[in-house]
C-alpha cells in the first residue's frame, strides 16, 4: 500500500537536491542565516537524520544503538555540528550531495515496504509512519529554506505537499508548550491558509486565530522566519503566544531566529 507523504518526502529531497546542485563550489562553505551553518553543515544534518531515521526503520534496537553514538559524541563535550561532522568523516561538497540524495532515497524505498500503521521510534514522540515521512519531509523543506535565503532565489512555486507541514505545524500547537514544561495559554487557535490551488486551508479552533499565506505559516512552524517579519494576522493570547515560539520539530525547544535576520539575501 503506498503512502503519500512518502512520494511527498522524495520530491523534497529532489527539490533541494536540484538547487544545491546548481550551487557555486565556494558557497558549500559559507555561512547562511541558521546559525551561520554553512550548505556543507546543512546537508550533512539532513544525511545524519536520514541515516538515523533509517535505523528507527530497522527498530527500536538499532535506532537507540545509532542514537547513542551520536550522544556520546555529544557528552564528549562535541556540538551537535561537530558530532555530525565527526560520525560523517567531515563529508562535504558534491560528494556530500550525491552521498545524501542516494541515502534519502534508500530511505524512500526502506519506508515504501512498511506496514502504514508502523510506528516509528524518534528523538521526540515516536511517530505513525505517515507522519515519520512528513517530519522528514518538513526538516529537508525547513534546512532547505536557508539554501535557498543563501542563494538569493526564491522557491520553486508551492507544492501541494506543503499541506503537510501546514498539518504538522497545527498538530503541535500543544507540544509546543508541553515541549517547554509549560501548560498550553488556551484552547487550540482557528489556522485559516491562503493557497495558491484555488482553496484555504482551514483547521478549527477557539484559542483566536492565524490567518494568511500557507508558505510563511509554514516557515514560521519551523522557525525559518520570525512571526513578526510575516504578513500572518495572529489574533488572541493563545494564538500570539503559540506563534511566538511555534516548534514543529522533535528535540529541546528551541528560539525561533530574532526579527529580520532570516530573509533573502540581496541577488
Amino acid at each position: 500500500m503506498s503512502v503519500q507523504q512518502i512520494t511527498d518526502f522524495r520530491d523534497e529531497v529532489e527539490e533541494l537536491r536540484a538547487a544545491l546542485a546548481a550551487m557555486p563550489a565556494k558557497a558549500w562553505t559559507a555561512p547562511t542565516g541558521f546559525k551561520r551553518w554553512t550548505p556543507d553543515d546543512v546537508v550533512q544534518h539532513l544525511h545524519h537524520s536520514d541515516l538515523m531515521a533509517m535505523a528507527s526503520a530497522d527498530g527500536v534496537e538499532a535506532f537507540t544503538a545509532f542514537r547513542a553514538r551520536t550522544q556520546a559524541l555529544r557528552a564528549g563535550g562535541m556540538t551537535n555540528v561537530q558530532a555530525t561532522r565527526q560520525m560523517l568523516g567531515d563529508l562535504g561538497g558534491k560528494a556530500l550531495l550525491e552521498t545524501w540524495h542516494a541515502t534519502a532515497h534508500r530511505l524512500c524505498e526502506r519506508l515504501s515496504v512498511l506496514a502504514p500503521e508502523t510506528r516509528m521510534p524518534w528523538a521526540g514522540p515516536g511517530m505513525g509512519l505517515r507522519m515519520f515521512a512528513t517530519a522528514r519531509q518538513m526538516e529537508t523543506w525547513s534546512h532547505g529554506q536557508a539554501i535557498y535565503d543563501l542563494l538569493g532565489i526564491e522557491r520553486p512555486a508551492a507544492s501541494l505537499r506543503l499541506r503537510n507541514i501546514a498539518e504538522i505545524g497545527v498538530r503541535t500547537y500543544g507540544w509546543t508548550f508541553r515541549n517547554r514544561d509549560q501548560e498550553p495559554p488556551g484552547p487550540q487557535p482557528e489556522v485559516r491558509l491562503a493557497t495558491p490551488f484555488g482553496e484555504d486551508w482551514v483547521w478549527p479552533g477557539e484559542g483566536g486565530r492565524v490567518v494568511g499565506e500557507a508558505i510563511p505559516f509554514c516557515q514560521v512552524v519551523a522557525q525559518t522566519r520570525n512571526v513578526a517579519d510575516t504578513a500572518l494576522v495572529v489574533e488572541g493570547e493563545a494564538a500570539r503566544a503559540w506563534m511566538a515560539i511555534a516548534q514543529c520539530f522533535a528535540g529541546p525547544p528551541e528560539t525561533p531566529p530574532p526579527a529580520g535576520l532570516r530573509r533573502k539575501r540581496a541577488a
